[in-house]
């Protein structure tokens, strides 16, 4: 923040209205408007010097008249952490990056492990800082979204990169859900009001198309999109198609509250080459989701009351020779939450609930059914409640906050507590520490998945751990960096192991994995010709005490992750933004003839060259430009160098 000095009284109005005031022009002398006009998220609520209600994602704004004072805001989260979020992407900087999908953002997170099967992330694995696809939640705008049945499901979100404002990492969500923390995904249109066409072609008969728009009137704001993705594959098997709709509708009413709905629909179809077992060229899998949610906030006085419901459906069938029999799951998630705060001299006082049902029909996977239900045999559910209450206070440049509660789970109950502490500086520097106690429920897949070289087991317990973090940042005019250090301290892992290479995969607890890592980024941004610089690195270092049994998945993690982002502005309509990508993974594989190879560090530079002019921009992608030969999963192979070409129409 800058200090500005003023050498005489200036004349300071006290109320502004959205009409043009000519006489400010003819004054000739300095202007202080005495109100301030505050866009704030109704997911990230938080005690502030001036407090609203509305929805940054959507740019919905209040206006509110104030003293002339100076207004510094502290964000939480939308779940039960106390902690402050980590960014992860900012569309208004990383517009002109190199991202088709979602998964190519989180790629080059230093926190965020993804592990693709397949082009364009048709199949994707997300695990945060040493933890496992199945500890992670997945939030959309705030709403959890994460698939019971499978984490391979949980990233199948129907939104493309054209609609994604932002993305956070949330540390320390006490209770049950995200055990190694939690990714929220924001929405937001690019404009109040407009229509957007984008069309894109390349090797392997890759071919995209997006139309999307958004409209505005007064207190309503709606937003849609539909997308179809396809490819040829860049090997035997590994085609794909994928359609995707997605609609977010907010609604601001004085007098009844703030409404937020969405909804989404995915279908996709692809080819899986060798995705869960070498041996095997010709699987194939097929799924669908859709998705729903609504939000509610009021604020009456010092007291904001929030609900939510929400609901995702997905279907999926897997054939490990293609056209043959089928694995089948119908999987229901359903959610509810309730929370009220209450804004008093001693800071902010949380007090809600959430609960989650859990359904899924299946011919693989639950207990028998005395009737099949159609194709599915099997069925098992599971209900699971959180009640919590939530402090938090800021005094001058600290704030601290503390949550505990329980969690209701089929396994029985469990304490859920969180507290963080920070500091910030008006000269741009900050720091926070933090601790968290949280949980995560064995999927079905974990209980009762038993096939060829598989084998379930139905009596899992949760898997418990306590997480400590340090955090400190310092961001000034054009610089930025921080830097962290974690440690999390888990038992009753749960992972599939085998004793020997000839032997079954079995899905066991181990008794204790302790996880420590350090993340640090820096990054420059101007208005000049070198627009951003970004620079990134995670280290991960595990240790666990269940023995000598092969992992597959707990003990084989991301050790070492280097990123660097550049972007250039030339010729005054030019671009060219490059990402560079170092991995190191800790782990081995047994490949397609039965040895067992350790895993190499792989390089991967990917570019965009872009030209836009008014309304239209046409771009040239890159990905892979080394023609790198790699795997995220042992011996699975990825696309080597794929280029393709796009124009994108904004009216």
């Amino acid at each position: 923040m800058k200090e500005i000095s003023i050498a005489k009284p200036v004349t300071c109005f006290k109320r502004w209205t959205r009409t043009p005031y000519a006489i400010f022009a003819s004054l000739h002398r300095c202007v202080t408007i005495g109100v301030l006009a505050i866009g704030m998220s109704t997911l990230l609520l938080d005690p502030c010097a001036a407090y609203a209600e509305g929805s940054d994602s959507l740019a919905v704004y209040k206006t509110l008249l104030i003293d002339d004072v100076s207004i510094e805001g502290n964000k939480s989260t939308p779940t039960r952490s106390t902690m402050v979020t980590t960014p992860v992407y900012d569309r208004a900087s990383e517009a002109r990056a190199p991202i088709q999908t979602l998964e190519s953002i989180l790629r080059l997170s230093p926190s965020i492990d993804i592990r693709e099967r397949g082009g364009k992330g048709i199949q994707t694995d997300i695990s945060i800082r040493g933890g496992s696809f199945d500890q992670t939640m997945v939030l959309l705008n705030g709403i959890n979204f994460t698939d019971a049945r499978t984490g391979h499901q949980t990233h199948s979100l129907p939104v493309d990169t054209d609609c994604i404002s932002g993305i956070e990492l949330i540390d320390g969500v006490s209770g049950v859900g995200a055990f190694a923390g939690a990714i929220n995904i924001r929405t937001a249109p690019l404009k109040p009001r407009y229509l957007r066409l984008d069309a894109s072609g390349g090797a392997y008969g890759y071919a995209y198309a997006n139309l999307s728009g958004a409209i505005a009137h007064k207190g309503l704001s709606v937003m849609a999109m539909a997308s179809y993705r396809r490819s040829d594959g860049y090997i035997h098997n590994t085609g794909f198609e994928n359609y995707n709709a997605y609609l977010r509708a907010t609604y601001d009413s004085p007098a009844i509250g703030f409404f937020d709905i969405q909804a989404g629909y995915q279908n996709r179809a692809f080819g899986s080459n060798g995705f869960y077992s070498l041996k095997y060229k010709d699987q194939y899998e097929w799924t669908e989701t859709g998705l729903a949610s609504i939000r509610w906030v009021k604020s009456v006085g010092k007291v904001t009351l929030n609900a939510s419901a929400s609901y995702r459906k997905n279907f999926d069938r897997f054939e490990l020779i293609r056209g043959g029999s089928a694995n089948r799951h119908n999987t229901d998630n359903a959610g509810a939450e309730l929370w009220g705060d209450f804004r008093w001299k001693g800071g902010t006082t949380s007090l809600g609930g959430d609960y989650t049902f859990n359904h899924i029909y299946s011919n693989v996977l639950g207990r028998k059914l005395e009737t099949p239900h159609g194709y599915y045999t099997k069925s098992e559910e599971r209900h699971v409640g959180n009640i919590w209450l939530r402090h938090s206070k800021q005094w001058r440049r600290f704030n601290v906050s503390a949550s505990g509660g329980v969690s209701f789970t089929p396994y029985g109950t469990a304490a859920l507590w969180s507290a963080s502490g920070g500091y910030r500086s008006l000269k741009g520097f900050s720091s926070e520490i933090g601790v968290s106690q949280s949980m995560r429920l064995p999927t079905f897949t974990d209980l009762f998945y038993t096939a060829t070289g598989y084998i379930g087991n139905p009596n899992l317990k949760p898997e418990r751990a306590i997480t400590y973090r340090i955090r400190a940042a310092y961001d000034i005019e054009h610089w930025n960096v921080s830097a962290q250090v974690y440690y999390r301290d888990a038992d009753n892992i749960i992972d599939w192991v085998k004793p020997s290479v000839d032997a079954d995969w079995e899905s066991k607890q181990i008794t204790e994995l302790g996880v420590t890592g350090a993340e640090i980024t820096a990054g420059y941004r101007s208005d000049g010709w070198l627009r951003r610089v970004a620079v990134s690195y995670g280290h991960i270092y595990a240790t666990k005490s269940s023995g000598d049994s092969i992992s597959k998945y707990a003990f084989d993690y991301m050790r070492n992750k280097c990123a660097l982002n550049l972007e250039f502005r030339f010729l005054r309509y030019f671009s060219l933004a490059l990402t560079g990508s170092l991995y190191d993974r800790i782990g081995n594989y047994t490949d397609a003839a039965g040895v067992i190879k350790n895993y190499r560090p792989y390089f991967l530079l990917d570019g965009r060259l872009s030209f836009e002019w008014k309304m239209m921009k046409i771009y040239l992608d890159a990905m892979n430009m080394t023609d790198t030969y790699y795997f995220d999963y042992g011996g699975l192979r990825m696309p080597g160098a794929w280029l393709s070409a796009g124009i994108v129409i904004t009216i």
